[in-house]
């Protein structure tokens, strides 16, 4: 299994990025992908997964109406709109094999990429 995330920066306040989940060694169609994130000091938190067809998305509530979690089955790829960004969304983002919703799995997760919001 192999997992790399891609699309972190910097941005201000208000702005937009969004973060692409490259996947392989598994059949990416059959699996639920997620997004958590990791601030400094803190826990991880789970933040979106989305069922393998796509059809099913679930949001934590603090980037419920903000993020945007997608795929593309032919691609093996998984995205993460954000938009409105806030500085407590400061994070690295990591994306799953698997939804992460009811249980977190770090084994499951890619290297991760550096979000940053800030003035």
């Amino acid at each position: 299994v192999h997992i790399v995330e891609s699309g972190g920066g910097a941005v201000q306040p208000g702005g937009s990025l969004r973060l692409s989940c490259t996947a392989s060694g598994f059949p990416f169609r059959r699996y639920s992908m997620g997004w958590v994130r990791h601030a400094p000091g803190k826990d991880v938190e789970w933040v979106a997964d989305i069922n393998g067809d796509g059809g099913l998305t679930y949001y934590s509530d603090p980037v419920k109406g903000r993020f945007t979690i997608s795929r593309d089955n032919d691609k093996n790829t998984a995205y993460l709109q954000m938009n409105d960004l806030k500085p407590e969304d400061t994070a690295v983002y990591h994306c799953s094999k698997g939804g992460q919703r009811v249980r977190l799995n770090p084994a499951s997760w890619g290297q991760g990429t550096q979000v940053t919001v800030s003035t």
